[in-house]
């Protein structure tokens, strides 16, 4: 109930608060963080997250907590000096956003622009070459001990 001096009048209100769960800060480390989640859905916000330095550049990495094994979405900004490496468990779908280059796919250069999506298995060494902005999609969720560099 809120009382309003201006006139007199009670007020009543009710506020309904569905489950939400608030996970904050998971792997302060690494710069994970997930906003909400809930039973069925969750939800990031990637201009919230911290981005973490990765073989590729700097990532922003969503969705991952320990109760999350199914997948993950990044926002990667690729830097010219990405590192070759691979991975034996994930597999990843890139999306390119901004930018022009190569996608180095066990050793073959690959020229890449925006909307060109690249499907990389596990063990399919890799990298990008050129200043990009692209959508990684981890399949199972990501792994930061699955990745491993020549």
């Amino acid at each position: 109930m809120i009382e309003s001096p201006q006139c007199g009048r009670i007020y009543t209100t009710t506020i309904r608060i569905s489950r939400v769960f608030v996970l904050a800060s998971l792997r302060a480390d690494l710069g994970l963080f997930v906003e909400h989640s809930m039973a069925n859905y969750m939800i990031a916000r990637f201009d919230d997250i911290d981005a973490v330095k990765c073989p590729c550049g700097f990532s922003r990495r969503a969705f991952v907590s320990p109760d999350n094994t199914l997948a993950t979405m990044h926002i990667v900004d690729i830097e010219q000096d990405a590192k070759v490496h691979f991975h034996k468990k994930l597999t990843e779908i890139y999306l390119v956003l901004e930018g022009d280059g190569n996608m180095e796919l066990d050793g073959e250069m690959v020229p890449v622009k925006p909307f060109t999506a690249i499907f990389i298995k596990p063990g399919c060494r890799h990298r990008a070459v050129g200043k990009m902005r692209i959508i990684n999609v981890s399949i199972p969720a990501f792994d930061p001990e699955d990745e491993w560099l020549d």
